[in-house]
């Protein structure tokens, strides 16, 4: 990317990152350059669609050195899981194959605990407990991953609505993290409900670090299921995820899944190479200097904004959102009359270098470079300007 390199050269030196991780270089064959498909600066976010983060080179080692031998992959699984629970507080833990393969491996958990013959009918589940409580406003485009297990999903509003609803065939209560504040229960007292009826609760948290205590917070709660993708903040692995909770769920669990062939989770294999690399990773966040990082990234956003300060008729305004994803996101607003916000995204993701920035908003242009790499936020800030400049004045 020449122009790239060229802004780089004369740009002025970038503050330290601190405990920003270094992101390994590309070297030798470019694979993509071969392909026709073009890289691009990432300023929208952990979005699996853009190949969400980057990982640091001591996930790509791990990954490397697992390559290289053969091991008994439940072993491998038992020991990697172990280390992992330690970490976090639980009971035991897994790998999965991202946050949406956990939502599967547990719901069948919750249906058939370990009995060989119930793993082995799904996702019929005729005879067995087949339903799971979800609030309405907690609806969302994942719940697909615990539907294909074969159950049904019954919505309820209110804490009588539950009382109502439950019966024998409750599997599951399944609660969305980042719809808390939308949902008339709230968090701690889905615990408790669940806990009252005996139906264990999951707690789908896929983007909710940082802050790096929630990946202990929801365990502490008393979920009996917590999951989070590997690949978003935590920067292990994007094909990964993890799950924590009861030992006897995550048994049961890892049961519904690869290796075993016959399990409606067979499709969700996690090799070695992913093991090692997520718990790598999961290891190194929880060291990183986390206060550091958000100071680095409310740094990117600042100087996005103030590089566009002398444009006529535009604000700007850092938010930062309460659950998923807390990261600061800059919102730049102008008279739209005069430029549409798909017209920006448009000219920044055909440009040179090419840019994403934070899809789906027309009311303002939203830029999240918290998985840029060093000096992309300052190239991103140029090219917006430009754009800008060129249509305001």
């Amino acid at each position: 990317m020449p122009n790239r390199r060229r802004f780089l050269k004369t740009m002025p030196a970038v503050p330290a990152l601190g405990a920003m991780p270094a992101m390994a270089k590309t070297t030798g064959r470019d694979y993509f350059k071969e392909l026709g498909v073009r890289t691009f600066i990432n300023c929208a976010g952990t979005y699996t669609t853009l190949t969400a983060s980057l990982m640091p080179p001591e996930v790509i080692a791990a990954i490397e050195s697992a390559s290289k031998v053969y091991v008994r992959l439940n072993e491998l699984q038992d020991a990697v899981g172990k280390r992992i629970a330690q970490l976090v507080g639980a009971e035991a833990a897994m790998v999965t194959s991202g946050a949406a393969g956990a939502l599967l491996v547990g719901t069948a958990a919750c249906i058939t605990g370990n009995d060989p013959e119930k793993i082995q009918r799904l996702p019929d589940t005729t005879g067995m407990k087949n339903e799971v409580l979800i609030q309405k406003s907690h609806r969302y485009g994942y719940d697909h991953a615990v539907r294909a297990c074969g159950v049904r999903l019954v919505e309820i509003e209110t804490s009588q609505e539950l009382e109502q609803a439950v019966n024998p065939r409750t599997a599951l209560m399944l609660f969305f993290n980042d719809a808390d504040p939308r949902g008339k229960i709230k968090i701690g007292e889905w615990v408790e409900l669940g806990k009252k009826h005996k139906i264990p609760t999951f707690n789908d948290a896929a983007a909710d670090v940082p802050p790096v205590e929630n990946l202990s917070r929801y365990i502490a709660m008393g979920f009996d299921l917590v999951t989070f993708s590997g690949g978003k903040g935590i920067r292990g692995p994007q094909s990964a995820g993890l799950l924590f909770g009861r030992k006897d769920l995550i048994e049961a669990a890892r049961l519904n899944t690869s290796p075993y062939s016959d399990s409606v989770g067979r499709g969700c294999k996690v090799n070695k190479e992913e093991m090692l690399g997520m718990l790598v990773a999961i290891e190194m966040y929880m060291k990183r200097d986390h206060a550091a990082e958000m100071k680095e990234w409310e740094r990117r956003v600042k100087y996005i904004a103030d590089s566009l300060r002398s444009i006529p008729g535009l604000s700007t305004e850092v938010k930062t959102p309460p659950i998923a994803n807390r990261v600061p996101h800059l919102h730049i607003k102008w008279d739209l009359g005069k430029l549409r916000v798909q017209d920006v995204v448009k000219q920044l993701r055909d440009g040179d270098p090419s840019i994403e920035v934070v899809p789906g908003s027309s009311e303002a242009l939203v830029v999240n470079p918290w998985m840029a790499q060093p000096g992309d936020a300052e190239i991103a800030a140029k090219r917006i300007r430009e754009i800008l400049k060129a249509a305001l004045g």
